[in-house]
């Protein structure tokens, strides 16, 4: 039901959007400059607002600016929560009243306060926007029975695909330019590849596959800072034996990324970051299933094609504007792993109108 919102040729008009919102926060970066001409900006604040801008006006068709802030801090409860909840060896019952509960309670609300409101506006309106929630609404399941998703139901889709759909693309953001402004080189390469290629017009998705070597420093990011860190879990359909080990039938297997993508039987000086690992000739000597910052297989992430367009765009039409620097350019702001990896401490970063 959902996979039409994510056909290619949607993403044309989804591109247009994505540019748009971010050319309104760089324009807003211009009254912010101090005397050297910087702008300083929390990596994790800005870019959390701007992927929860994005998600909700591309498949939501609505806006959420007056929100972003409190929908970001529920996020990140619930990110700790669901975490710590499947860590646990038991679950505390939902009833028990702790501190821990009433956070989740609130954060919850405050998402399904705005959930519903969209929902109920929409359903009031009666009229077909041509978005994932339109689609939604009108949709009818002819796998199933043939009948069309209640209003419970396109909450829960809607809720799923906002949370997924900006909390590990801002997670992404927070390394992409955590990277670039550790390695100025590679962000110069960058820049030098967006000019060449846009000739300082704005980007659009027909541009992406010229943007090869920014493609791969987003790939060689996620390499080291996979964002869904979640181990993704399979399960065996029948009694197998995998490096010795017999592995029973039914058995959950649980694979990481981080650690996959870290091996140095896959990618030589694993800790060094690298772009050009994912491009020829090297890109074709990764072997299957040693890179998966998506999953793979039939339950790859449905938003994928969609996550890397997202990300192209926002870094080139960042980059075709600014130049980037790290606040403090020795920072090593470690990690830490909730439903997204993120930095554990504050990535400040510094953008530079570039002179050109």
């Amino acid at each position: 039901l959902v996979q039409p919102a994510f056909h290619p040729r949607r993403f044309e008009e989804y591109g247009r959007t994505i540019v748009s919102i971010v050319r309104q926060l760089i324009d807003s970066w211009a009254s912010s400059v101090d005397r050297d001409g910087f702008v300083e900006i929390d990596a994790d604040r800005v870019m959390t607002s701007l992927t929860l801008r994005i998600i909700c006006k591309t498949l939501f068709a609505t806006d959420s600016a007056d929100s972003a802030q409190g929908i970001a801090e529920a996020v990140a409860v619930l990110s700790e929560v669901a975490f710590n909840e499947m860590q646990a060896p038991a679950i505390v019952p939902a009833w028990w009243p702790t501190s821990f509960h009433r956070r989740k309670r609130a954060a919850i609300r405050l998402l399904d306060d705005y959930v519903w409101k969209i929902i109920r506006d929409r359903r009031a309106e009666g009229r077909d926007h041509g978005d994932l929630l339109s689609m939604l609404l009108a949709s009818v399941d002819e796998e199933g029975d043939g009948g069309s998703l209640d209003d419970r139901q396109v909450r829960a889709e809607s809720m799923t695909l906002m949370l997924a759909g900006h909390d590990t693309t801002a997670a992404a953001l927070d390394w992409i330019w955590f990277s670039l402004g550790r390695f100025p080189d590679v962000a110069k390469r960058c820049q030098t590849e967006i000019d060449s290629v846009l000739k300082g017009r704005d980007a659009t998705v027909a541009d992406l596959p010229q943007l090869k070597y920014l493609e791969a420093t987003i790939r060689e990011t996620l390499r080291m800072y996979p964002p869904a860190i979640g181990v993704f879990l399979r399960q065996a359909t029948a009694d197998v034996e995998m490096a010795g080990y017999r592995i029973p039938r039914s058995s959950l297997v649980g694979l990481s990324s981080f650690v996959t993508q870290r091996d140095p039987r896959w990618f030589p000086d694993p800790a060094r970051f690298d772009p050009e690992r994912f491009l020829p000739p090297r890109f074709d000597s990764i072997p299957a299933g040693a890179y998966f910052p998506f999953g793979m297989g039939p339950r790859v992430c449905i938003g994928q094609a969609f996550a890397m367009t997202e990300l192209l765009l926002v870094v080139s039409t960042v980059l075709q504007r600014f130049d980037v620097a790290l606040k403090d350019p020795n920072q090593d702001p470690g990690m830490f792993a909730h439903m997204a990896l993120r930095p554990r401490d504050r990535v400040l970063l510094k953008f530079c109108r570039r002179a050109n």
